[in-house]
């Protein structure tokens, strides 16, 4: 009789050592390992071009853009956008200093743009705070 209980701490210590499968009562905490260069949860890494319309100011183009980053924090946003002819100049960039998270998507005016004379169409790329120039872009025609 006295190896039963022997034997029943035996079994005791080992079960001890094991560790038991978590179960769906039993969730298994995770540490977050995401950083500003991964995707946001919308699997969006840079800001979309949703619209942009120019208006004709006489000697420049006022052009406004509207953004969609719903991925938008303080550490990580839509940080500007640029515009380019077909042929890839740069004709101007517009930056954007903080985000826009509560206000999605939003839309902001880029004044003064000179449009070269020939030029009959715009792309306007968007930007993001940690990973650069991409995303959906607009191809915009000049209105002369």
């Amino acid at each position: 009789m006295r190896s039963l209980p022997s034997l029943l701490l035996v079994l005791l210590v080992a079960a001890c050592g094991q560790a038991a499968e978590p179960t769906a009562d039993q969730p298994i905490a995770v540490e977050p390992t995401a950083t500003a260069a991964d995707p946001a949860p919308t699997g969006q890494t840079h800001p979309d071009v949703v619209d942009a319309e120019l208006t004709d100011e006489g000697a420049s183009w006022s052009l406004a853009v509207t953004l969609s980053s719903p991925y938008d924090t303080a550490d990580r946003y839509a940080d500007g956008w640029r515009v380019l002819t077909p042929d890839g100049t740069v004709l101007g960039e517009h930056e954007l200093t903080h985000d826009h998270a509560a206000e999605q998507p939003f839309t902001r005016v880029q004044r003064g743009l000179r449009i070269p004379e020939g030029v009959d169409e715009i792309t306007v790329e968007g930007r993001d705070l940690v990973n650069g120039y991409g995303g959906t872009t607009m191809v915009v025609t000049v209105p002369r």
